[in-house]
């Protein structure tokens, strides 16, 4: 690829993510007082969160089994309260697990 094309394409992907972020603060001026938006803006980041990480763990795994296992136990642990290293740690372990015995 040629340096100029490489720079270009990172401005305009710079210029993009400063948009995306500038936006919403210059739109909007003062505290949303609107509880629907408040509780909208609240679960958005969770929401694509879960969008984006649920297909991904059913699809990283080589077995379905094994990454319903892996996802039951991160649901069960999480549930729990535990910590997130805790959580991930113990959903790679069971997601192995199963998948060993599965196949």
């Amino acid at each position: 690829m040629e340096w100029s094309k490489f720079w270009l394409y990172v401005l305009v992907m710079a210029g993009v993510t400063y948009l995306i972020r500038m936006l919403p603060l210059a739109a909007i001026r003062g505290k949303v007082k609107s509880r629907f938006v408040q509780a909208f803006l609240y679960y958005v980041p969770y929401a694509v969160l879960g969008a984006m990480t649920i297909p991904a763990v059913f699809s990283s795994t080589g077995s379905l089994p094994g990454a319903i296992a892996g996802v039951v136990a991160a649901a069960v642990l999480g549930w729990m309260g535990k910590g997130l290293l805790t959580v991930a740690a113990a959903a790679c372990v069971a997601a192995y697990v199963a998948a060993m015995f599965l196949h």
